[in-house]
């Protein structure tokens, strides 16, 4: 068999489809053992890498023409050993290659990946310890409660407190017959202002009886509390397109007004004490005050110029004029505590310009 034409079919082949693993070192083992120097091939390789180590790439390739042989007929077993070695480190070289380009061509959109999901796993973890936190809290709150029941019986304590205030508690009404008054701003921020009265009323121990009069079902406002408000056709509460006139007897509203000339000096369970549902960023004055003139309703004001002094700020600022939730926390924090300075400092804010004498430093 002539094996010089058989290997050098080997070679040529293996060069030609690996030509972009292949470096010169490889090539130079496989042409040094075809060329039939086989009893000094490792230590002539040995000197030439010495050579070529620090050469230039045209003086590499002077010496690598010098060495033109013919392949020798004995050398078969060598050769096959030089065609292992010479895959092996083509292999090994392929797969470096394969994984630099694999780092390469993926590390922007693989990094980018890896750190947008290292940011969702990281608010995951918080937004769990913040829920624990949470729990670990209601139950400091809730010791006497059993925890496997804590929710179930809550819930229904609360009810069972709205239900009992509605024949016994006082009784509080919200007109909401001037909303076609109000801008779709002004009728979101009172769909919230309701939410936080009755989350209030909820938490309190002696809830009130809400009623929202004037509300009708195919109103903005009634759409707004339904995008807005979680659970709002379910709220524990009267709502109805009737007029309070029509609902309660004259004799027992009383209408909450700051243009009121009479301050409300105690809670009574038979009256009726309506809030009016409006949010006038314009400042309408007296337009509640002048709706229940016209209906000859009693009319009252929070005791705030009795209780509460003005106090000096930048821009001279002082108004009663208070948000209906506002109005509604003060009433619940009276007939608790059946204090008004103490009432009144939880819905009269410091933005308001009106303090407590005894906070005055």
């Amino acid at each position: 068999m002539n094996l010089f034409s058989h290997w050098q079919q080997v070679f040529f082949f293996f060069f030609f489809s690996n030509s972009s693993w292949l470096g010169w070192k490889q090539i130079w083992w496989f042409r040094l053992y075809l060329s039939g120097y086989t009893k000094n091939a490792r230590s002539m390789i040995k000197d030439m890498e010495h050579k070529l180590e620090g050469s230039s790439p045209q003086a590499e390739s002077c010496l690598l023409n010098r060495q033109e042989f013919n392949l020798e007929h004995g050398n078969e077993e060598l050769a096959f050993e030089s065609f292992q070695l010479l895959q092996i480190d083509t292999e090994a070289e392929s797969a470096r290659t394969l994984q630099i380009d694999g780092e390469m061509s993926c590390s922007k959109n693989v990094l980018r990946k890896q750190r947008h999901w290292e940011k969702i796993v990281a608010a995951k973890k918080s937004k769990r310890k913040q829920e624990r936190e949470r729990r670990k809290v209601q139950r400091t709150e809730n010791a006497g409660v059993s925890p496997q029941q804590s929710k179930r019986v809550l819930k229904a304590m609360t009810k069972e407190r709205l239900l009992a205030a509605k024949s016994s508690g006082p009784k509080i009404c919200i007109d909401l017959s001037m909303t076609d008054r109000m801008t779709k701003k002004e009728l979101s921020r009172l769909a919230a202002q309701i939410r936080r009265l009755y989350g209030s009323n909820k938490k309190a121990k002696k809830p009130f009886w809400i009623c929202l009069t004037g509300f009708t079902t195919d109103s903005p406002l009634y759409e707004e509390c339904l995008r807005m408000n979680d659970g709002f056709s379910n709220y524990l509460m009267d709502t109805t397109e009737e007029d309070y006139l029509d609902l309660f007897p004259l004799e027992s509203l009383v209408y909450l007004t700051p243009d009121s000339e009479h301050a409300l000096e105690d809670i009574d369970l038979d009256k009726v004490y309506i809030i009016g549902g409006l949010v006038d960023e314009s400042i309408q004055k007296k337009l509640t005050y002048q709706k229940a003139q016209e209906n000859s309703i009693q009319t009252a004001r929070l005791p705030i110029q009795e209780y509460m002094v003005k106090n000096a700020n930048a821009k001279n600022y002082h108004s009663e004029i208070l948000a209906i939730n506002q109005v509604f926390d003060i009433l619940s924090t009276y007939v608790e505590t059946q204090n008004w300075p103490e009432a009144l400092k939880t819905g009269v804010s410091l933005g308001k310009g009106y303090v407590i004498p005894n906070t005055l430093e």
